[in-house]
């Protein structure tokens, strides 16, 4: 049995907060659909009151990271006469900051997104990751945070990705087996991490993609090789070559088979700082 819930998200901002949060807490909910309104960027009284409006059409819970005081007081009065629950999922944490640093906090909208030197960061990294992705641009990998080796369709190029929106500079190099690794990885003074995974999911991996996005043509693979590309014995052998050169070199390995590519991301930083 499923119910149908609705809950509404606003913010004077991208919204990105209250997407992470309300990922984390509604995907406790088995058994109800949880049918998000999302409105972003909200920062005048006409925009607020079409969020209002909508609310009224559909009533739900609201979760909000409104920071401007005449904006917050409208939407508290509106769910207050809806009988709506509202929660400003920011204030618990800005009211422990500001007991323990001693400093109001200035409740500016968007300050998280000012171009400060970490924006320019991120936007590096973004250059970065495009120009050394796939074992491009080799001579390059020495500028990297770090490096993920590892077959084929093992998450590397979207991990790659996901540091970089966080300002991390990180390159990828694929492991074929039969293909001499890039002789910069055998003195490079950054860290290096394998990624495996298992051997089923790894081969519907590849089936997806042959299938859907013709990878096989794409990539030159004979009709040989691509059958290649996906056969169990094949498959187990090239993950287990690819393990066993990288512990012969003592670059850690993260199986990435049951975690997301945030879960992924974090283990890796967790290694890099370690």
């Amino acid at each position: 049995l499923e119910f149908r819930r609705v809950l509404f998200r606003s913010s004077e901002a991208t919204g990105d907060t209250l997407n992470a949060i309300a990922r984390a807490t509604t995907a406790q909910f088995e058994h109800t659909l949880i049918v998000h309104h999302r409105w972003s960027l909200v920062r005048t009284r006409f925009q607020l009151s079409q969020v209002i409006d909508a609310i009224k059409l559909e009533p739900g819970p609201v979760l909000s990271t409104l920071i401007d005081q005449a904006l917050r007081h409208e939407l508290d009065t509106a769910c207050q006469r809806m009988g709506l629950r509202l929660v400003h999922v920011l204030d618990p944490v800005l009211e422990v900051l500001q007991d323990t640093i001693g400093e109001q906090a200035t409740r500016r909208p968007g300050r998280q997104y000012a171009l400060t030197g970490d924006y320019f960061d991120r936007i590096d990294a973004m250059h970065y990751v495009l120009q050394h992705d796939d074992g491009h641009a080799q001579r390059g990998l020495a500028e990297a945070d770090v490096v993920l080796v590892g077959v084929s369709r093992s998450s590397k190029t979207p991990t790659c990705f996901y540091l970089a929106n966080r300002g991390v500079k990180a390159a990828n190099v694929p492991l074929v087996p039969g293909t001499p690794e890039p002789a910069e990885l055998y003195t490079l003074d950054k860290p290096i991490i394998g990624l495996t995974l298992d051997a089923e999911a790894l081969i519907d991996i590849r089936r997806y993609r042959l299938k859907t996005m013709h990878e096989g043509a794409r990539a030159g693979l004979a009709s040989r090789d691509a059958t290649q590309y996906v056969d169990e014995d094949a498959v187990q052998a090239e993950l287990a070559w690819a393990q066993k050169l990288c512990r012969s070199r003592g670059w850690p390995v993260l199986n990435v088979t049951k975690r997301s590519i945030e879960e992924t991301a974090a283990s890796v930083m967790q290694l890099v700082d370690a």
